[in-house]
């Protein structure tokens, strides 16, 4: 049985900002899907301790008063997410994260803040991504590559976008849909899949560096733009890994 028939696990976060390092936090999604069985979800909103800018609420819907009100310290938050992923990690099912390196990362930054066990030190995630894959078996296709755009490329239902419950079933309809297209795919090992996939996000990361540096207007973004996946390594003051 190839590993698209058997579940997968979704996972998504909404959180106070754009910087998996500092940013926090406010809700959360794990999802068991597929596998010939019903949907099996656990939520979670968190208080992420500090204040959620206009930005960020503007996007989830989340003010710093109702993540206050309707959160649970962030701490337990955390564990209780790790353990969740590490319980279905461990049964060997794949990780679908849409833009795994920014939710990784800040999982694993906040692990770190909080004193929980790192996600890749209690366990062996197999990671799939729905925008590396998907960056990689349609690589000239014109148009965004968002979440919201592959669900309308290969026809996967989005519930209300933004929800992280709802995102992590939609991540795990559409890396299905490509598997199920690209039956390579669904053959290949889910180990050498991961492997393959660190290379691929690296050089379409580099693409993306060059094409800022080379784009006027945008060469300062070149700078920002990392290639590890699925996990960026924390940055020392100094700002080097």
């Amino acid at each position: 049985m190839t590993w698209h028939r058997r579940s997968l696990v979704g996972f998504d976060l909404e959180t106070t900002g754009v910087d998996p390092e500092s940013d926090r936090i406010v809700t959360a999604a794990v999802v068991r899907y597929g596998g010939g069985r019903p949907n099996e979800m656990r939520t979670w909103i968190a208080d992420p301790g500090v204040d959620i800018p206009a930005a960020a609420m503007a996007v989830h819907g989340y003010t710093t008063e109702a993540a206050r009100a309707a959160g649970r310290p962030a701490g337990a938050v955390v564990a209780e997410i790790m353990s969740a992923l590490v319980e279905l990690v461990d049964e060997g099912l794949p990780l679908v994260v849409m833009n795994a390196a920014f939710d990784l990362t800040m999982l694993e930054a906040e692990a770190a803040r909080y004193g929980v066990k790192s996600l890749f030190a209690a366990s062996v995630p197999r990671v799939l991504d729905p925008r590396v894959l998907d960056k990689h078996v349609d690589r000239y296709r014109r148009g965004g590559r968002r979440l919201e755009d592959l669900c309308g490329h290969y026809v996967v239902p989005l519930g209300a976008a933004h929800d992280c419950g709802a995102d992590a079933v939609a991540a795990c309809g559409v890396v299905w849909k490509i598997a199920n297209r690209h039956r390579w795919l669904a053959q290949t090992p889910l180990d050498e899949l991961h492997e393959q996939q660190v290379c691929w996000a690296a050089e379409q990361q580099a693409g993306l560096r060059d094409y800022f540096a080379r784009t006027p207007g945008k060469e300062a973004l070149a700078s920002g733009v990392r290639t590890e996946w699925p996990l960026i390594p924390a940055q020392r003051e100094d700002g080097t890994p």
